[in-house]
């Protein structure tokens, strides 16, 4: 399973129950991708933003910690990367 996005956005929307588009949503983002990661626990996210650009957005850095450092940019390297950790 992969996840393909910047994951530049308020931490809030990933924090907060509500804090999304879906606001009806009772559970926060964290919820969902957590229980992601329980049923696909290889998962990785794919980042089209450059490397060097991810220090710039908090949310960024709170979804490679939820993917347990599995963020690899959308790259050929970064895809070679991810095809490593995804048949370990």
């Amino acid at each position: 399973m992969n996840f393909a996005g910047d994951a530049a956005m308020s931490p809030y929307e990933v924090t907060h129950a509500g804090g999304s588009v879906e606001h009806l949503n009772e559970e926060p983002g964290t919820t969902w991708l957590g229980r992601v990661i329980q049923v696909y626990p290889r998962a990785i996210w794919l980042n089209p933003t450059p490397e060097r650009h991810w220090s710039y957005s908090a949310s960024t850095d709170l979804i490679r910690r939820i993917f347990a450092g599995r963020k690899y940019p959308l790259t050929l390297a970064g895809l070679d990367q991810a095809r490593r950790q995804l048949v370990r």
